[in-house]
């Protein structure tokens, strides 16, 4: 297991080389005790990533962000993980930047055959990525479903909020659509929860039974759980 994180400067050491940081990798995990190898290998993982074998001499705060982005992927596969954890891991990029960094993941994972746990808030990167999509409110999954299924049928109402505060580019259909998913209150604080649904305070279809039983993540069908007593249909 590997991980990639939301500040990819934050996350790469300044004084050391985006070479020196890949072949750290390698050499803890005594994959390429050769030196030589290592810097053949820290090359090919370059390449693999898009960037040039002469990003390998240059230091974080001479790359862009989306380059150091891409050297912190190369850092992460150059062990031959079989998962990756990818915590926000676009978010602090620009738009343009985004697109070319999903791309690239989305290429790593049909050539290495790698899994993602992919953290984001970002519906539109989620839905283009993932496969199997967790919806959590408050630390708790209180949906889960194929990724089609979750945006064309969501069962939830936290979900049901989520996908109406999409922006669209039609005002009308916008100011519609932010109408029918607008929660009453503020999110509670995690360190008190209300008793039951800890999203029950929110739900437009709460009732008793939400503030005395915590409804369980519950299959529905076709591999598709949702926590809910009132679930759409």
């Amino acid at each position: 297991m590997q991980a990639i994180f939301q500040d990819p400067l934050g996350s790469l050491d300044p004084r050391r080389t985006a070479g020196h940081t890949i072949a750290e990798a390698l050499a803890a995990h005594g994959l390429e005790p050769d030196r030589g190898a290592r810097t053949q290998r820290v090359a090919e993982l370059l390449r693999l990533v898009g960037l040039g074998a002469d990003v390998a001499a240059r230091y974080p705060h001479e790359l862009s962000g989306g380059q150091r982005q891409r050297v912190t992927i190369a850092r992460a596969i150059a062990v031959g993980p079989r998962f990756i954890v990818c915590d926000e891991a676009v978010s602090a990029l620009d738009v343009s930047v985004q697109a070319q960094i999903i791309n690239l993941l989305s290429d790593l994972q049909d050539t290495l055959g790698v899994s993602y746990l992919f953290i984001s808030h970002n519906l539109a990167t989620v839905r283009h990525l993932a496969s199997t999509v967790a919806v959590m409110y408050l630390g708790k999954i209180v949906e889960q479903a194929p990724a089609d299924e979750i945006f064309t049928a969501p069962a939830h109402p936290y979900t049901v909020a989520l996908l109406a505060a999409v922006p669209v580019p039609d005002p009308a259909a916008s100011r519609a659509q932010a109408a029918s998913g607008r929660l009453a209150g503020d999110p509670q604080s995690a360190t008190a929860l209300p008793s039951g649904c800890r999203f029950r305070l929110r739900c437009p279809r709460a009732a008793q039974i939400c503030a005395e039983v915590e409804p369980p993540l519950a299959e529905q069908s076709g591999g598709h759980a949702v926590a809910c007593h009132f679930p759409y249909s």
